[in-house]
């Protein structure tokens, strides 16, 4: 008899068919795991939430699936997983047969492995502040509103906008040394890093980058990529 499972970043969940659900926040980070499954060839069922119109965040439906209410989420039989990285890492450990992952020991792993991590815990957090602080100067109420304009121009100036830089300076100069990130082949560090680099890219950013345009061009011209957009719209950061 198989037991209900609980996975990294996920919880028990009931006992349901073996095909792969991707609940899918529209504009959001699941986008990832769209790519992922699309390059493994990997057949899946989508499940797509709009954002709130008001607030923009996800719907109450989400926390029927997982109690946070956020996106991507995955149902794997009887398995819910949430977190980007431990779900692409628990994709391709199952679903990958040696794709999309370097072979462990190797320098490659290690980049790899640097990657998967690097992107929500160091390239994301300055993109976020950039968005909350932006929307600081957009809507707070008018009475404070110069004050709030003042506070956030402070905050954008003098740490969000070189945290930015000296992260996406960082980023050119890895890409400088490989095609992708983890080496010459693509590999599930690249799905974890297109979000941060498509949400800078979406803010404007980066037309004097030339090695991290061209690998956001590389990705894009991927038949994997297109279909994963045609399925799941497209990527902003909100």
């Amino acid at each position: 008899m198989r037991r209900h499972g609980r996975c990294p970043g996920g919880i028990d969940a009931p006992k349901m068919a073996s095909m792969i659900i991707v609940h899918h926040l529209e504009r959001s980070r699941s986008q990832r795991v769209l790519w992922l499954l699309e390059e493994l060839g990997v057949p899946y069922e989508l499940k797509v939430y709009e954002r709130d119109p008001a607030t923009l965040r996800a719907t109450p439906a989400l926390r029927e699936v997982h109690p946070l209410g956020k996106s991507p989420v995955v149902t794997d039989g009887d398995r819910t997983l949430a977190e980007s990285g431990a779900i692409l890492e628990y994709l391709v450990e199952r679903y990958g047969d040696g794709k999309l992952r370097p072979a462990p020991g190797t320098p490659e792993r290690l980049r790899y492995d640097y990657w998967l991590h690097y992107a929500e815990g160091s390239a994301m957090p300055p993109l976020l502040l950039a968005l909350v602080f932006g929307e600081v100067k957009k809507k707070a109420p008018w009475p404070v509103r110069p004050i709030a304009k003042a506070i956030a121009n402070k905050v954008l100036g003098d740490f969000v906008h070189p945290q930015m830089k000296l992260h996406f300076d960082w980023i050119e100069s890895e890409l400088a040394k490989s095609t992708w990130f983890a080496g010459e082949e693509l590999t599930a560090a690249d799905m974890q890093m297109s979000y941060p680099i498509e949400a800078h890219a979406g803010r404007g950013d980066g037309a004097d980058r030339p090695k991290i345009r061209a690998w956001l061009e590389r990705v894009r011209a991927r038949p994997a990529y297109q279909r994963a957009l045609e399925r799941g719209g497209p990527v902003t950061l909100e």
